[in-house]
């Protein structure tokens, strides 16, 4: 049985990835904490790589996620995001594992988007968040390779699943208070990519001889917000309620927010409202398929009604 390494196995991608591993593949994780699914003797600390035992492909996930607060400090993105993939990778050039996927992020390439961002598009990160990806995704590439081992940079665009947390949950939380909508005067289109989808990518590259190399990840239609309130409103069996209030009022809110620290701020309505269309075509000729298994309305009717489930608790 193929043998994998999870690094931040009890992180909210890695927890959607056991389940979807768990029964195919003998998995081992990486982690500061032992509170995920993997049972705790198969977690391992960073203190103590030398203990971790053989496998076959290393899946590096841990990182510190973008902070909206903006209240994170530039040093703190490098030191998790930058070098604990230096450690990691460098174990996995000195071990016998074949394949290395490393997580890294759309925003390590760019935070806004004109038109739509493929591979080609030269990075131009502006966030400490995207500048520590890039930096690790750059150590990455300057290391020299064997040739019996590949690797794989993935840049999702913004993960959804049982567990997510984010603006999701924030969107949940205001139509299921029977809030209205009050961004439809904005018009946008986004990327989402759904953990089924990214979990059928992340095994088709464990499974097959997929070619090294840096790919996009994201569902195959994007989605405005005005859409994405009436999914959620479907997942809550509830008419949507769509307000378009001129966007100089909501401009003066944020900046109030911005002050009061409040959930609606600047950064939380660029989000929000904003255009990012990510291309996927390049990861699925390399897996020769047309489409990937589920479509972004269908995962995202899977997330939202996963929260149901989650504030029933």
């Amino acid at each position: 049985m193929t043998k994998i390494l999870l690094t931040g196995s009890s992180g909210f991608v890695g927890s959607n990835l056991f389940d979807a591993l768990h029964q195919d593949f003998e998995l081992f994780g990486l982690d500061i904490t032992k509170n995920g699914k993997l049972p705790e003797n198969r977690v391992y600390g960073w203190d103590v790589l030398s203990d971790l035992p053989a496998v076959d492909v290393i899946i590096h996930l841990a990182g510190k996620a973008h902070d909206t607060t903006n209240t994170a400090e530039e040093k703190e993105y490098f030191e998790v995001n930058l070098n604990l993939t230096q450690k990691i990778f460098d174990y996995f050039l000195q071990s016998k594992a074949k394949k290395f996927i490393f997580f890294s992020t759309v925003k390590a390439v760019a935070d806004s988007v004109e038109g739509i961002l493929n591979e080609e598009t030269t990075p131009n990160p502006k966030t400490a968040y995207g500048k520590s990806k890039l930096a690790a995704e750059q150590y990455i590439n300057r290391q020299p390779i064997p040739d019996d081992k590949l690797v794989y940079i993935l840049r999702p665009c913004m993960i959804h699943g049982p567990g997510n947390k984010g603006n999701l949950n924030l969107l949940y939380s205001i139509v299921k208070k029977g809030i209205p909508w009050p961004l439809g005067a904005f018009q946008n289109l986004r990327s989402f990519t759904s953990v089924e989808n990214l979990s059928y990518i992340v095994v088709k590259l464990i499974k097959e001889q997929i070619a090294s190399g840096v790919y996009q990840i994201g569902d195959d239609e994007p989605i405005s917000t005005n859409e994405l309130i009436n999914l959620i409103a479907k997942a809550l069996d509830r008419k949507p309620k769509v307000w378009s209030m001129p966007k100089w009022i909501i401009l003066s809110l944020t900046k109030i927010g911005d002050i009061l620290k409040l959930p609606l701020n600047s950064e939380r309505l660029k989000k929000l409202t904003e255009s990012y269309i990510v291309s996927n075509q390049k990861i699925k000729q390399a897996l020769q398929i047309k489409n990937l298994p589920i479509s972004a309305k269908d995962g995202l009717l899977l997330t939202l009604r996963s929260f149901s489930k989650d504030f029933q608790k």
